[in-house]
């Protein structure tokens, strides 16, 4: 069973170096995104429909494996006066049963507007609706993950 905490609690109990993924757990999708060995960079992997949670864990672990992972970051919702709702509470009961599925750490980080700057950043390079539908999740994975590393380097 796998650590779920919080960011900067989390990265006592990652290695130095590998790969992490980063998730924006939607109620229809799952974003997916990787960081390079480093974790200097996230770039968005790949949008999983959402099925059952055991589907979609498998699909999450195999990215992983993949990519040889050492950890993941999940986006956390929280709402703007920092409590924490429905979302949240799904986020963490997904965090709890993928923790039993894999014994890399799992840090939760703050994802608040991560979506809103992404679509902010589709519109502003001018893709399209149906086209920014696609990407979207795995650009906000991408944007929470990018957020978490570059949180990780200044510890």
């Amino acid at each position: 069973m796998s650590v779920i905490l919080p960011l900067t609690e989390a990265a006592l109990h990652l290695p130095a170096r590998g790969a992490l993924i980063g998730l924006d757990l939607g109620t229809k999708t799952i974003g997916v995104s990787a960081s390079d060995p480093d974790r200097k960079l996230a770039t968005g992997v790949e949008t999983i429909a959402r099925k059952t949670f055991t589907a979609d864990a498998a699909r999450v672990l195999a990215l992983a494996a993949e990519r040889s992972a050492v950890g993941f970051v999940l986006g956390l919702p929280i709402n703007m006066d920092g409590s924490e709702g429905p979302r949240a509470q799904s986020t963490r009961a997904f965090a709890r049963n993928l923790g039993k599925l894999t014994e890399l750490p799992i840090a939760l980080w703050d994802e608040r507007l991560s979506t809103v700057a992404v679509e902010r950043e589709l519109i502003a390079a001018d893709v399209s609706r149906k086209k920014r539908a696609a990407v979207i999740d795995q650009h906000a994975a991408a944007f929470i993950l990018q957020g978490a590393l570059d949180r990780l380097s200044r510890l």
